[in-house]
């Protein structure tokens, strides 16, 4: 693995994000770690339109910018603060998936329903709206980067991080999907939800402790 692998990796899920509707127009921002620094979304870019070479070098100790001639994305404190804070975290994947912010506007707890969602992302939070780009934003977020791998932004979007880059989007997905199913559920009447016995049960399946693994192991 190297810088430029993490380059063309970024370019991979940029265009998945894309291609999926996970993020409209210039919206949303990724990143990835490596050696001690991460590679960020330019400012101003539709993901898709992002070369390899363009992703913005970012030093996460010093939070010093490689020269390029383009700046970070606006929400690039919101990255950093979870790096410095979460050493496990390899990459964030930061969207507004329409169901996510459809179900922010009206609820706040998304409950486990189904094994995916069990296995792969597990618990997920909500942060209040915070105005967008902001410290406080960042510091927001970061409060909640160790309980859970992914975060609902309240009239906002969703953060999800992972182990890698494969990691982080497959949950963004996964949690996008899970708000779909909650509303159109919710429509009809109360949703049937996991026990924690039940959500326990699949976590220590040998089959999903498999799948996981090779998750964070695959680009």
């Amino acid at each position: 693995m190297s810088s430029t692998d993490i380059r063309n990796e970024l370019c991979k899920y940029a265009h998945k994000t894309v291609a999926n509707k996970l993020v409209v127009g210039p919206g949303g921002n990724i990143s990835a770690k490596f050696e001690g620094k991460m590679y960020l979304s330019p400012s101003g870019f539709a993901l898709d339109e992002v070369e390899p070479h363009q992703w913005v070098e970012v030093d996460i100790e010093t939070g010093e910018i490689t020269d390029i001639g383009l700046r970070p994305s606006s929400e690039v404190l919101m990255h950093l603060y979870a790096y410095r804070a979460n050493p496990d975290i390899g990459a964030i994947v930061h969207t507004h998936p329409p169901y996510c912010i459809a179900f922010t506007l009206v609820e706040q707890d998304l409950p486990i329903m189904f094994p995916d969602q069990a296995a792969l992302v597990g618990k997920t939070v909500y942060v209040p709206y915070v105005l967008p780009t902001t410290d406080k934003l960042a510091d927001a977020y970061v409060e909640k980067v160790n309980e859970a791998s992914s975060v609902l932004l309240g009239n906002h979007g969703l953060v999800t991080s992972g182990r890698n880059l494969r990691e982080a989007y497959y949950r963004t997905e996964v949690v996008e999907e899970s708000t779909k199913i909650y509303l159109i559920a919710k429509a009809i009447r109360e949703p049937k939800v996991l026990t924690k016995d039940e959500f326990e049960e699949i976590a220590s399946l040998e089959s999903e402790a498999y799948r996981i693994e090779l998750l964070q192991k695959m680009k």
